[in-house]
């Protein structure tokens, strides 16, 4: 039996599926080694080591990467908002927030059970 020419619903599926995927802004990964070194200039607050300092921070060490990078690009475009983070956030570029992001989001977190 001949194969069966595809229907519509297949056409406009598969359609629908392509576009979508180049639709999608590719999300370039940092460098978590380039993101150490800046980090040094988040340390006061969050730790090098991702560990809030300041009752104030959150911890960042083991968060997600794509999270980071949001949420830093949120404080940047000011539909976010923090005293510190709103002044320092929009002096990264681009490059710099994959970079923070990849960092922290490498440092990895152990729990422990309480005693």
């Amino acid at each position: 039996m001949p194969p069966r020419p595809p229907t519509i619903f297949a056409i406009i599926a598969s359609s629908i599926l392509f576009y979508s995927i180049a639709a999608v802004p590719s999300l370039a990964t940092g460098d978590p080694k380039a993101g150490r070194k800046k980090a040094l200039e988040c340390q006061t607050c969050h730790g090098l080591d991702g560990v809030s300092k300041l009752p104030e921070a959150p911890n960042l060490s083991g968060q997600v990467e794509t999270y980071l990078v949001k949420a830093l690009n949120d404080y940047k475009s000011g539909a976010r908002t923090n005293e510190m983070m709103s002044l320092v956030a929009p002096t990264l570029s681009d490059g710099d927030i994959a970079d923070l992001a990849a960092w922290y989001a490498s440092i990895e977190v152990t729990v422990q059970k309480p005693r």
